[in-house]
């Protein structure tokens, strides 16, 4: 009887001790993990079987399973190809011209002048601008009569009367990455200046006392501490530009003759123009892959990057 006590507490001691801090991290998770497993993973599956139908907005209720027909359909329809064109042109642009304006804005208003405050507050004008609201500013500013842009351009010698930019084919993209980049650039500036703030003064300092121009010390101490902020900017933009629909929606709804048909806006006509719900799934199946292909393609650069700096 003394033994079998005895021999208790050994085998409680010899039990390994429960780790409960092990689970805090998953409780914190969970609820955000159900969120977007209830708000983005079940429409994302719905949208797919949505996508393998032939399905007519008139009559959701009836659905003919038609396979991947509408893949096949979209790949090889040229208008569909145009759209990607579209798409492509609009995001490049889009993503080039607003980091590039924005890391120009930055060096400037990272300087030491009079008015510095107010110049960095006047520069989110535009990003806090409501986009409808600018859409409709630029409307009236493209407009062929009475449009600034329009005599502009007849001023710099482009047009000898008012050029109709929203329904001209070739001035239409134009036209919708100014307001698109003009909206979007000041994000990119403020983005890059806080990151400029965490440029080391000693090593500035230093560079200067060695000789190096400002050319050399942006490329030797600023760049490679402003690129990670640069390369997750490059992401975030060219997300949202995948996905922008407002502004190309309130000024041209994807015209003039398809020259400003994106995806997403291509695929809001297939829905609610044509009322086809199965080849706008299949639209939306399409985009969703490219977003997720250019942040792998974002990830392993970053990987790559990391690597080859701690080779360094």
């Amino acid at each position: 009887m003394m033994s079998r006590t005895v021999s208790q507490p050994r085998a409680a001691a010899r039990r390994a001790p429960i780790d409960h801090g092990r689970w805090v991290p998953a409780l914190f998770v969970a609820p955000v993990a159900l969120y977007l497993l209830v708000f983005q993973g079940y429409p994302l599956v719905q949208e797919f079987l949505l996508s393998v139908t032939s399905t007519s907005l008139l009559s959701p209720g009836q659905q003919t399973y038609v396979g991947l027909d509408n893949y096949r359909e979209l790949v090889f329809d040229p208008e569909f190809h145009q759209v990607l064109r579209v798409t492509a042109v609009y995001t490049l642009v889009c993503v080039v011209a607003s980091i590039g304006l924005g890391l120009l804005a930055a060096l400037l208003l990272d300087g030491t002048f009079r008015g510095r405050g107010i110049a960095r507050a006047l520069v989110t004008i535009p990003w806090a601008a409501p986009p409808v609201a600018a859409a409709l500013i630029f409307v009236w500013m493209f407009n062929a009569q009475y449009g600034l842009f329009s005599h502009l351009a007849q001023f710099l010698g482009f047009a000898e009367g008012g050029v109709n930019w929203l329904d001209e084919p070739s001035y239409a993209l134009p036209a919708i990455l100014i307001t698109t980049i003009w909206q979007i650039f000041p994000f990119s500036s403020v983005v890059i200046l806080a990151a400029l703030q965490g440029v080391p003064s000693e090593l500035r300092e230093a560079a200067v006392i060695d000789g190096a121009d400002r050319l050399s010390i942006f490329r030797a101490v600023t760049w490679p501490t402003i690129r990670p902020s640069v390369a997750l900017l490059t992401l975030l933009i060219t997300v949202w530009s995948l996905r922008r629909f407002d502004v190309i929606w309130l000024m041209t709804q994807g015209g003039p003759l398809g020259e400003t048909n994106t995806l997403v806006i291509d695929l809001y006509r297939r829905a609610f123009v044509y009322l086809d719900l199965g080849r706008a799934a299949a639209v939306g199946i399409i985009g969703l892959v490219v977003a997720i292909l250019v942040t792998l393609v974002y990830f392993w650069l970053s990987t790559r990057a990391e690597k080859a700096a701690g080779k360094r």
